[in-house]
């Protein structure tokens, strides 16, 4: 991989009982608390006991092998899934019982794995998708073209082009997504999860089939959406120098359940997270 350019460290500090925030972020409330969060398939365990804090403007990671249990985690915070057992605060607030649409406006956004444009439609109809909270003109409005139909379309045409130009993509507003290239649809799927104006917003695999030098740049949008929108972003990633990179405070899950949480230099030099990627050795070299 190309040379990295060189992060600030952030200080990590405690924050109520066995949790670390970002030092920036120690007197505030958290954004995301999850308390002993999990869920079952039947008679199979997916999540246990999953606990975790995340400071309002925190990078954290969301690491493991294949099949931990990262995206059900994602999928839970979501409410793609509900939760058999344990708690979820969004900003203090309890989501039990509530759906992935009031999730969203709640002020969760996410990505998937397997990228999920409106690949037929425009560049900047995919990201007014994300913008429908803003468009507040009422149907008659809509269909008979009042002023307050022009207004509004005018505002959110206006929003999803400066989205767009903090990846710098705004030059291809007209094109068709699906004939992007496959970084550029990454980075539209997340200007269009930006656009629903989220407090937190999850990332699942945003590196997944990119070259280094796009992954670089992803890198530094991540910062940048941070710093620009002041939110927390929570990344599932195997892509061990983007974690450890950019990532301020990492949870390492496998099988299910949480086997360390810590800074990146806590979490490279674990020797529990070691084993968990590489295998035991037992006299010979370990299998992943």
């Amino acid at each position: 991989m190309s040379e990295q350019k060189k992060r600030p460290v952030t200080k990590m500090v405690p924050f109520r009982t066995h949790a670390i925030v970002p030092d920036r972020d120690a007197d505030k409330s958290p954004i995301l608390e999850c308390h002993h969060l999990g869920i079952d398939f039947g008679g199979l365990t997916a999540v246990n006991d999953f606990n975790l804090i995340i400071g309002r403007t925190e990078i954290a990671g969301l690491i493991g092998p294949n099949g931990a249990g990262k995206t059900t985690v994602f999928n839970l915070l979501t409410k793609v899934y509900q939760p058999t057992r344990g708690t979820i605060l969004l900003d203090g607030r309890d989501t039990s019982r509530m759906s992935t649409s009031q999730i969203n406006r709640m002020g969760i956004a996410r990505t998937f794995q397997n990228i999920r444009l409106f690949k037929e439609l425009s560049v900047i109809d995919n990201v007014l998708v994300g913008l429908h909270h803003e468009m507040d003109y009422r149907l008659p409005s809509a269909i008979f073209r009042f002023p307050d139909y022009w207004r509004g379309e005018r505002i959110a045409h206006e929003r999803a082009r400066e989205l767009l130009s903090i990846f710098d993509m705004e030059s291809l507003a007209e094109a068709k997504a699906g004939s992007l290239p496959y970084g550029a649809q990454r980075r539209l799927e997340i200007v269009r999860a930006l656009a629903t104006n989220p407090s937190l917003l999850l990332l699942d695999e945003p590196a997944a089939g990119m070259n280094p030098s796009e992954t670089s740049e992803l890198m530094d949008n991540i910062v940048k959406i941070r710093d620009l929108f002041q939110i927390a972003v929570m990344l599932i990633e195997h892509d061990m120098n983007l974690v450890m990179g950019i990532c301020e405070g990492i949870c390492v899950l496998n099988f299910g359940e949480v086997i360390a949480k810590g800074s990146p230099d806590e979490i490279k030099n674990d020797p529990v997270v070691i084993e968990a990627y590489l295998g035991k050795k037992d006299g010979k070299e370990g299998t992943a």
